[in-house]
């Protein structure tokens, strides 16, 4: 769900090969319950506390980096956890309780995704902010295409608004093809499969001993993670230039080019959770634009571009950070995008003109017994079918709604152009689905930015900001929802769970969702101080997207000197990157770095590159000490130290709220002696 997810291979076998013989008859014995017993008030309730708490996490890694590592293992666990705990504390007070079952809980993640997902797809770290005063004013009142019309401010009520009229097409979208995408397709979906390998060894015996020792470890890290950031607080006093935050781990000369470590677990969980090669990308990009190319640059100010300027101006240094990430964001997101576009088109010729040959085979215990888990999995998987006419019907229903809201919402994005994006739509769900099922990569953001571009440009200078941004957060928020709920039903597939249930929990997950995350980022937003670039919610993407905007509706006229020509040499430099990593073998392609993850720091900063390293660096030393005890636990103690920061954040913004602020400021800084 963030910047960039990892492939996996999984297969189903391997998920099969994981029961034991004992496990595996269990397996085929086990009695599914219907549809409706797997939504339960418990569940809930759960999925509601969850939900809460990671569009919590996610607004404020939007908010301050834009990588948003998945939280679904921490879902299914962390629902394990409280509904074992909730049903043990009343099986001991001598009430009856139901079992909970492996359907239960996959409802439960099943919803947390959905409510959670809202927040990065819902544009409130990126688009919708894009619009607000605060961006036009950094973008600067003279800036070409930036015009003092095109702003809206975050409201409680029309975000909730939007959400509601624009978060439930995707899933409607493509429910006929559920079949076709699992069963026909067999597409491997890696982190549903993943899911579903994590919630099914939750309910066995032996799974079950494992997922209690992850959540004990989870509990330590995250009470380690809550009491570590309310200590840190005390010594941040007032502003952004005091605590642990800002202290210079590498000198004071490195500080002043964001190299430091800043003591963050948010961060640190991060590195332990995304792959080595993001970690390593993202601290590469570090060391090219903080070590080398923005001093480079600043040595030729008052010849590139006037020297005076302040340092949130585009037309100096600024303007270079902010458009060499575009580019570098751009073009590694097109070439995904043509990349998946042609395996998506290879692999549905190469199954329709696929011959099955009739083969007379011998069938071993083994064997028969694979056979009888799919057959087994099949029928739950098709026993509860949602009607086409249903799915049609609510497609249009809701789209003939949104038309009809979208542009009193926003007034320049017309009624014709929200009919448009909607025909389109699920061409590119379609696509988008495929190609998460085939590489775990989800292009939702691509998609976005290709609307963005189009309907800024189909507009022009008469509100084309304003509906450039509203169209991408549109778009995003389609082809990411049509995304989740197929890799949801691919979960739900392995889990035996209804494929009704797993729709109707993505129907309350997003429900959940379009009132809980517009509610956790107001929080933010009346708390702190979101998008000041000397502030710790700095909103990157909010600047990034309203420039492509303006781009989408001026061109490149008031770009400074050079500028245009080193956009054009990174942007090439990501086609080539990635050019190079699919024709390398593995062996060498796997040190070869990710263009997406090395463009966030160039705008943003070293300083979050260092604590992901820090993490990547501690789970390589633990997986060559102990590479099981690292498999076991190490997404756990990455989502106990993710999840302690995110919480302390809650009572961080009542303080904030009620205007008391940090007692201390420890401050470091060159001794006045020298």
């Amino acid at each position: 769900m963030g910047t960039e997810t990892s492939s996996v291979d999984i297969s189903e076998p391997l998920l099969v090969d994981s029961h034991g013989n004992e496990e595996k008859e269990e397996y085929l014995r086990e009695e599914v319950p219907e549809w409706k017993e797997q939504i339960t008030i418990r569940g809930l309730v759960v999925s509601a506390v969850l939900g809460t708490l990671f569009c919590i996490i996610t607004h404020k890694l939007n908010l301050t980096v834009g990588i948003i590592p998945s939280l679904n293992v921490a879902a299914g666990l962390l629902g394990f956890f409280f509904v074992r705990t909730w049903t043990g504390f009343l099986t001991k007070m001598g009430f009856f309780t139901k079992p909970f079952t492996r359907q239960e809980n996959t409802v439960i993640q099943t919803c947390v995704v959905a409510c959670y997902g809202l927040a990065f797809s819902g544009g409130f770290g990126s688009s919708l902010i894009a619009m607000d005063q605060r961006t036009y004013e950094l973008i600067g009142p003279d800036y070409p295409g930036n015009r003092a019309e095109d702003v809206k401010n975050p409201g409680l009520g029309w975000m909730m608004g939007f959400m509601f009229v624009v978060s439930f097409l995707g899933l409607f979208s493509l429910v006929p093809l559920r079949k076709v995408m699992v069963l026909d397709y067999k597409l491997t979906y890696p982190s549903g499969t993943a899911t579903a390998m994590l919630i099914n060894s939750f309910h066995t015996k032996t799974g079950a001993e494992l997922a209690g020792n992850q959540v004990r470890q989870l509990g330590k890290y995250l009470s380690i993670s809550f009491c570590w950031s309310c200590f840190k607080w005390f010594f941040s006093g007032i502003g952004d230039s005091c605590g642990f935050d800002n202290f210079p781990s590498f000198g004071l000369t490195l500080f002043k080019n964001t190299f430091y470590f800043d003591f963050s677990p948010t961060y640190v969980g991060c590195g332990l959770i995304c792959p080595h090669l993001v970690n390593c990308s993202v601290l590469l990009g570090a060391i090219i634009s903080w070590g080398f190319l923005w001093p480079f640059v600043s040595e030729h100010a008052g010849d590139w571009y006037p020297a005076d300027l302040g340092s949130n101006d585009f037309k100096g240094l600024y303007g270079y950070k902010v458009f060499i990430s575009i580019a570098l964001i751009l073009g590694d997101g097109i070439y995904n995008l043509i990349k998946i576009i042609l395996i998506t088109i290879r692999e549905m010729w190469r199954t329709s003109s696929k011959q099955l040959p009739v083969v007379t085979e011998v069938q071993d215990d083994e064997n028969s017994q694979l056979q009888s888990e799919e057959k087994k999995r099949e029928e739950v998987f098709l026993k509860d079918r949602i009607p086409t006419w249903f799915a049609a019907s609510g497609y249009v229903g809701l789209a003939a709604i949104s038309i009809a809201t979208i542009p009193i919402i926003f007034p320049p994005l017309k009624w014709y152009l929200v009919l448009c994006s909607y025909i389109l739509a699920p061409a590119l769900a379609f696509c988008n689905s495929y190609g998460t099922g085939l590489t775990d990569w989800s292009l939702a953001s691509t998609y976005g930015k290709i609307g963005l571009f189009i309907i800024a440009a189909a507009v022009g200078q008469n509100g084309g900001v304003i509906a450039g941004v509203a169209a991408c957060a549109v778009m995003m928020s389609i082809v990411a929802t049509a995304a989740d709920l197929m890799q949801d039903f691919k979960t739900g597939y392995l889990t035996l769970s209804s494929a009704k249930s797993m729709f109707v929990s993505q129907l309350i997950g997003t429900a959940m969702g379009c009132v809980i995350a517009p509610l956790t980022f107001w929080m933010f937003w009346t708390a702190f101080d979101v998008g000041s670039p000397d502030g710790p919610y700095k909103a990157p993407y909010a600047v990034i997207f309203r420039e492509m905007a303006i781009l989408g509706v001026q061109g490149f006229s008031e770009l400074p000197k050079y500028c245009l020509e080193m956009c054009g040499g990174f942007f090439a430099a990501a086609l080539a990157i990635n050019l190079l990593r699919d024709v390398t073998p593995k062996k060498f392609s796997q040190y070869i770095p990710i263009p997406m993850a090395m463009a966030v720091p160039f705008y943003i900063g070293a300083y979050f590159a260092v604590d992901m390293f820090v993490g990547t660096v501690i789970l390589f030393v633990w997986e060559r000490l102990n590479r099981k005890d690292a498999e076991d636990y190490a997404g756990a103690v990455a989502s106990g130290l993710i999840c302690g920061d995110g919480i302390w954040t809650i009572p961080s913004a009542i303080l904030s709220i009620m205007r008391i602020d940090p007692p201390i400021c420890m401050y470091f800084g060159p001794s006045t002696s020298s």
